[in-house]
């Protein structure tokens, strides 16, 4: 059966939810909020899908295209223990602050029973490349299997249609809990220690970089594709000046310079071309790759036309020059003071660097 039908916009997809509600990324460009907060057990309109899965052995992972850190895995190596089944894909914001606390459960109850799955089922294309997936296991310290999901062959097995989305199968193989989206960590490893037939205080969980939870109450801006298949695309040119890019609404975005768009991405033409874009958060990322064969490309951020200085990211330095070497997330901004509407603005110093989707937390 389908996944849920779900029809509300990006904005609700980003979660500019309340305190602890569930935070979920939709598969493609399916406008959803008002399903966007489902939890354990499944409500509202994935409703049906939880009846589906509950009353159903879930498929197993036969059409993985390759693994990581493990041989394929059979039905017969995961019957007898408790299964975690995390889809994911390299970029998405919402899924690496969620790994923190997967990876807590594979290490804290291992011994237990419990084994961990992760299914990388890619959302861009250049998420199809193995390596592009090895590196981000090993960033990310992912010591489970991870089976790749390249032609969404298990994501069509689970009826899935979120990233991240945790899927709990008990010790005959059989789906007894769900879970989409961010938040709600203490229900899932409940739910886990139920399974298993342990009861102990929650496992620690250790969150750097871009795992740290998103300043939700501060969060005004929800992700933003800079390809023509998605979103509302750039705002027209009477409204992009002003000093500092004040003429720009919020979250409205521009190019500027040499760019060829195409449904998924926008890509640098020319050396000087420049993305704007209006946000209020306090972290700002921007999903990057770059065309084969054109090597590493260098870039410069500015906040409000300066350079970020303390509330630069991970991949920028204080001056706000960073370098695009491999297709993920880069996290451009962390706001050292208080959040507020800033301009940001990326300026690649060479032709070849592709721009997908500014996230925001």
């Amino acid at each position: 059966m389908p996944g849920p039908d779900i029809n509300a916009s990006h904005e609700a997809r980003d979660a500019l939810s309340s305190e602890g509600a569930s935070r979920l990324r939709p598969r493609l460009s399916r406008r959803t909020f008002g399903l966007g907060v489902v939890g354990l057990g499944g409500v509202a309109a994935a409703g049906a899908l939880a009846r589906q899965l509950h009353r159903t052995a879930v498929q197993t992972f036969d059409g993985a295209s390759s693994w990581l850190n493990s041989s394929p895995l059979a039905p017969q190596e995961l019957t007898g223990n408790v299964v975690l089944v995390n889809f994911w894909t390299l970029t998405c914001i919402n899924w690496l602050r969620t790994v923190a606390h997967v990876r807590a459960w594979a290490q804290a109850y291992r011994d237990d029973g419990l084994i961990v799955v992760g299914v990388h089922t890619p959302e861009f294309s250049f998420e199809h490349d193995l390596d592009l997936v090895r590196q981000a296991a090993r960033t990310r310290q992912i010591d489970y299997p991870v089976a790749l999901d390249n032609d969404y062959a298990i994501w069509r097995s689970f009826h899935n249609d979120y990233w991240p989305a945790l899927y709990l199968l008990d010790r005959n193989q059989r789906l007894v809990e769900h879970h989409f989206g961010e938040g709600s960590y203490g229900d899932c490893e409940r739910a886990v220690q139920r399974l298993l037939g342990v009861e102990r205080p929650l496992a620690p969980v250790h969150a750097e970089g871009v795992e740290v939870e998103a300043d939700w109450a501060n969060l005004s801006s929800p992700e933003t594709y800079l390809g023509s298949g998605r979103g509302s695309g750039p705002v027209k040119a009477s409204r992009a000046g002003g000093e500092h890019g004040v003429g720009l609404p919020l979250n409205g975005w521009v190019l500027e310079g040499g760019w060829a768009t195409t449904t998924e991405k926008a890509t640098v033409t020319r050396a000087g071309g420049l993305v704007r874009i209006r946000f209020q958060a306090r972290d700002a990322h921007l999903v990057l790759s770059s065309q084969p064969g054109s090597g590493s490309v260098a870039f410069r951020v500015l906040l409000d036309d300066r350079p970020p200085g303390a509330s630069h990211g991970l991949d920028v330095d204080v001056d706000g020059r960073g370098v695009l070497r491999d297709g993920r997330l880069y996290q451009l901004v962390r706001s050292a003071g208080p959040v507020r509407a800033r301009t940001l603005s990326i300026t690649f110093d060479g032709s070849g660097a592709e721009a997908y989707a500014f996230t925001f937390g």
